[in-house]
C-alpha cells in the first residue's frame, strides 16, 4: 500500500445524502453526491427507512460515477474508508455493507471512521480552507478547534490529532441547531429544510423586534474561568423552539398577521448568537487559535458572518471549507482515510458494526 500518497475511496450514508468521494493524499480528485432531500420534503423531515432505500438505489450509480471522474478504477485504489457512525442506523448499514463487500471482492484495507471527525478532516485537502502548506502537503494548524453545525449535531471539538486525539469541549444536550431551524420553519410555514428558508427570509426582518431566550446561557450554567458551569459551553435549542411556538400562537389569539420575517430574523440571531459566543469562550479558554466550521448549517450567512466577527475579535483564525465539503460528502471520508493510512493506523477489518450514537472521540475502529 501506498503510504505516502494514498489513492483511498470513501463512503458516506450517514443522512440523506450517498456520497463517494476519492483523494490521492491530500488531493481531491471526485466528490460525487446524490441526495435524497426532494423524497423528504413533503414529509418535513429526513425519514430514515426513506434515505436508507434511496442509499441502496443510488450508491452503484454514484460509485461508477466517481470511479469514472477520477479517472481511476476500483484496482487502483489503496484504500476504502466508510462513516461507521454517528448517524441513522439503516443508512449507516447500507454505506458499510456495501464498503464491506467492495474489501471483500476488491482485497482492499477497509477503515471504519467517525462522521463527524471527517468534517474536520476535509480541511487538510488542498484548497479546502483548513489547512496551512507547508512543502507541498497541507498541514492542520496547532492549536485547532472544530465547530460543527448541523442537523443532527452541534459541538465544538479540540483537535489534538487529526488521527487519534479528539477532544469534546461542548455539544447540544437536546436539539441540534438544524434540527430547531427545521421545527422553526414548520411553523412559520416555510417548509423544508428549514435552515435555507429561514436564512433567506431572515434577511427582510428585524432581528431586534422579539428577544428570544438564549439556551444554557445564564450564570447557574456558565459558571466561571475558574469554576466552570456543568454547561459553560453546551447549548439548548428546545427552549427556543418552543418560544417562537409561544410567539406565533399569541398573534393567532389576537387575530393580527404573523410577523414572519422578523420572527425568522429574531429566532436565527439567537441561534447564531449563542452558537458563536460559546465556541469562542470555549477556544478562548483552551488556547484555541484556529477554528474550522464545518456542517451542513455552516452555510448560513448570518453564522458565518458573525462567527466571523467574534473571531476576528478574539484573535482566532476561522476556517471554512467549499460549501460543497461542509455538508456530508465521501470527500472528507476519503480524505480523512487518507490522514490514518499516512499516520500508519491499522485498517478495521470487516468485523465492525455501524454505531449510530459513535463518540466523536473515537476516531476510527480498531480490527
Amino acid at each position: 500500500m501506498n503510504r505516502t500518497q494514498p489513492l483511498v475511496l470513501g463512503i458516506e450514508s450517514s443522512c440523506d445524502e450517498t456520497g463517494v468521494g476519492i483523494v490521492r493524499g491530500t488531493t481531491l480528485l471526485t466528490n460525487t453526491v446524490s441526495s435524497s432531500m426532494d423524497e423528504h420534503v413533503r414529509f418535513g423531515g429526513v425519514i430514515p427507512e426513506i434515505a436508507s432505500r434511496a442509499h441502496l438505489d443510488a450508491f452503484v450509480p454514484t460509485l461508477e460515477q466517481a470511479l469514472s471522474d477520477a479517472g481511476v478504477a476500483l484496482d487502483d485504489v489503496d484504500a476504502i474508508a466508510v462513516t461507521s457512525g454517528p448517524g441513522l442506523a439503516g443508512a449507516l448499514m447500507v454505506g458499510v455493507c456495501a464498503a464491506k463487500a467492495l474489501a471483500v471482492a476488491t482485497g482492499k484495507p477497509l477503515y471504519a471512521i467517525n462522521h463527524l471527525v471527517a468534517h474536520v478532516g476535509v480541511g487538510l485537502l488542498d484548497g479546502a480552507g483548513g489547512g496551512r502548506h507547508n512543502g507541498t502537503a497541507p498541514q492542520l494548524p496547532e492549536n485547532l478547534g472544530a465547530l460543527l453545525v448541523s442537523g443532527g449535531h452541534t459541538e465544538i471539538l479540540r483537535i489534538n490529532s487529526i488521527t487519534e486525539d479528539v477532544q469534546l469541549l461542548g455539544s447540544t444536550i437536546d436539539d441540534a441547531a438544524g434540527e430547531a431551524y427545521d421545527k422553526v420553519a414548520r411553523i412559520l410555514g416555510l417548509g423544508y429544510p428549514g435552515g435555507p428558508a429561514i436564512d433567506k427570509v431572515a434577511r427582510t426582518g428585524n432581528p431586534k423586534s422579539i428577544r428570544f431566550p438564549r439556551g444554557l446561557s445564564q450564570p447557574k450554567f456558565m459558571g466561571t474561568a475558574e469554576e466552570p458551569g456543568r454547561h459553560r459551553y453546551d447549548w439548548s435549542f428546545s427552549g427556543l423552539k418552543t418560544a417562537v411556538a409561544r410567539c406565533v400562537e399569541q398573534f393567532e389569539a389576537r387575530g393580527e398577521e404573523i410577523p414572519v420575517a422578523d420572527i425568522a430574523a429574531a429566532f436565527q440571531e439567537a441561534v447564531v448568537d449563542v452558537i458563536s459566543s460559546k465556541a469562542v469562550l470555549a477556544c478562548r479558554e483552551h488556547g484555541i487559535k484556529d477554528v474550522l466550521l464545518g456542517g451542513g448549517v455552516a452555510a448560513n450567512s448570518r453564522l458565518r458572518e458573525l462567527t466571523g466577527q467574534r473571531c476576528a475579535s478574539a484573535g482566532i483564525r476561522l476556517h471554512v471549507p467549499p460549501l460543497d465539503l461542509c455538508t456530508d460528502n465521501g470527500a472528507m471520508v476519503a480524505a480523512l482515510g487518507a490522514q490514518l493510512v499516512m499516520a500508519g493506523v491499522e485498517p478495521s477489518g470487516i468485523r465492525f458494526a455501524p454505531d449510530s450514537s459513535m463518540p466523536v472521540t473515537s476516531v476510527s475502529l480498531p480490527a
